[in-house]
């Protein structure tokens, strides 16, 4: 379904579909042989491995656009691919956690920009419904905090294809303008 299809929803349709979305998504990303949170800046991944596995044992390449987790001696490795996003290599860091998963810290490059999934073949989440941790955000000053959501309000609008809160200032202010000028014709009128 299309997103300006869900527009068109009522409240209890919406619901009833971010419900269905969201246990489809949970089943999709419980079947990854990892699981993963994030937070704008960061990604961590639990790679459960066979208990008492030890560091030597494991393969870990961690890469700018690429990962990949395996026993050595094993050719088929526990998970492998492309990152969905870019990373700082030098900040990103794993160990092993009681030898049965390996931990991996991920600095994402562009620290602005939630990931759809960790690795391009996998399964993607639906970015817009990320909530981020509220203590976060209530750490943050007001103005840091403002700026932190409207990068998010911005950037979900994007996704969305709809106007940025600085577009929609502008549309506002233009239609302001109009109104106290109706004598004035706006059809040419650009925003930029």
């Amino acid at each position: 379904m299309a997103d300006d299809d869900y527009d068109k929803l009522s409240k209890e349709e919406r619901e009833a579909r971010d419900k269905a979305d969201r246990e489809r998504e949970a089943a999709e990303q419980a079947a990854l042989p990892y699981t993963w949170r994030q937070e704008l800046g960061e990604v961590d991944i639990v790679v459960p491995v066979p208990k008492g596995t030890r560091g030597r044992d494991l393969a870990v390449v961690i890469q700018k656009k690429k990962l990949s987790v395996g026993l050595k001696g094993q050719a088929d490795k526990i998970l492998e691919g492309e990152l969905c996003k870019e990373i700082k290599v030098d900040d990103s860091t794993w160990n092993l956690e009681d030898q049965q998963s390996v931990l991996i810290h991920l600095e994402k490059l562009n620290q602005q920009q939630w990931w759809e999934n960790v690795l391009t073949h996998h399964p993607k989440i639906d970015t817009r419904k990320i909530q981020p941790e509220n203590s976060k955000l209530s750490d943050l000053d007001g103005e840091t905090r403002g700026m932190v959501e409207k990068m998010m309000f911005d950037n979900q609008q994007k996704q969305m294809g709809k106007p940025t809160s600085d577009e929609l200032k502008k549309m506002e202010a233009l239609k302001k303008f109009q109104a106290a000028h109706p004598e004035m014709d706006f059809s040419k009128a650009k925003i930029s």
